[in-house]
């Protein structure tokens, strides 16, 4: 049984295998060891914390862990909010128009212009499962589980949340968009960006990127088009966040152009979705598969299960019980899956 729960410092090496693993462009799980103990330090504090009442800068990271091994198969985070202390930066793509009614002329032209606009936001970020294990569901699970926490602890996010989609790039890590950022206001590979920014080293963003709007029609083609654009293998998570009512609105990433989607996190279908129901212990009945979690923040586990419900119970199995850590009468949380 597959069980997501808040990391730990014990699962520094599994994690550091994840951020080996992800491969280019996975700005949030960068292979560098002190930023990774600082993660996990983070998120240690963050679940730590009892009494929080409004988002801060706190970031919950979670694995997914084979409870009949002890292997961590993936990793998870949630920011509560960013940009509070260190901006946070995207290119909004805009459009300006050059009219002249003498000359008949009339031009629509695309912008991009550098932005900080999700600023205090949260972000659903770090989603990443190991290659094996990307089947029965698990990645369903690793992602629509923090819908579930935000759910529980509402108190403790914005109104809205974003994602970040990895944008295209080839098998040795080059994108199209960077490479024609480097042409031109840049004197460091894409590795090298990408890798400064996810050890939180931004400075050179504000001194380096173009002030002003960039004109699309100015770029060249190949950056063009994959303006807004997702790496192949992000496909399937970005039709995940789509079915639960994330939209793109026009601000894709700094350096390789993917795009940005955002919600308001009451309105999400696995929010809305959700109930709280009682745990009765027994054996279900034509059971459907379900995502679950428990209440309990320091000690949160989430699952999925085949269960049976009524308007105020649901019945599990004792293994399914022991795994989320409740016990007949305890409350979980729970949506479709």
């Amino acid at each position: 049984m597959l069980v997501v729960r808040p990391i730990e410092a014990r699962d520094y090496d599994a994690l550091y295998r994840c951020a080996v693993e992800s491969g280019f462009g996975f700005t949030s799980l960068p292979v560098d060891e002190a930023l990774l103990r600082s993660r996990i330090g983070r998120a240690e504090e963050a679940f730590g914390q009892t009494t929080i009442a409004t988002p801060g800068e706190e970031g919950y990271l979670f694995v997914m862990e084979d409870q009949a091994t002890g292997e961590v198969v993936g990793v998870s985070g949630i920011e509560a909010a960013v940009g509070l202390t260190e901006a946070f930066y995207h290119y909004r793509l805009g459009t300006e128009v050059h009219h002249s009614e003498q000359h008949k002329i009339h031009k629509v032209l695309k912008t991009l212009t550098l932005c900080n606009d999700y600023t205090g936001f949260s972000e659903l970020c770090t989603l990443f499962l190991r290659e094996p294990f990307r089947k029965n569901r698990n990645g369903r699970v690793l992602s629509k589980f923090r819908l579930l926490f935000m759910a529980e602890f509402k108190a403790r996010f914005a109104k809205n949340v974003i994602a970040e989609m990895r944008g295209v790039s080839d098998q040795e890590g080059r994108s199209p968009f960077w490479t024609w950022l480097q042409k031109h206001f840049f004197d460091m590979d894409f590795d090298r960006a990408d890798h400064l920014t996810g050890i939180g080293d931004k400075a050179f963003i504000a001194e380096l990127m173009p002030r002003h709007p960039v004109y699309v029609n100015l770029l060249e083609e190949c950056a063009q088009q994959v303006i807004g654009e997702v790496h192949e293998n992000t496909l399937p998570a970005l039709k995940l966040l789509k079915s639960e009512g994330f939209r793109f609105r026009g601000y894709v990433d700094i350096f390789d152009a993917g795009p940005t989607v955002e919600a308001e996190v009451s309105q999400l279908k696995t929010v809305r979705n959700s109930r709280v129901l009682t745990v009765t212990i027994g054996t279900p009945e034509n059971g459907e598969a379900t995502l679950i979690c428990n209440r309990s923040l320091e000690n949160f586990r989430a699952l999925q299960a085949k269960v049976t419900m009524t308007d105020e119970a649901v019945v599990m199995k004792p293994e399914v019980a022991a795994a989320l850590g409740v016990s007949e009468g305890d409350k979980v949380r729970l949506a479709p899956l």
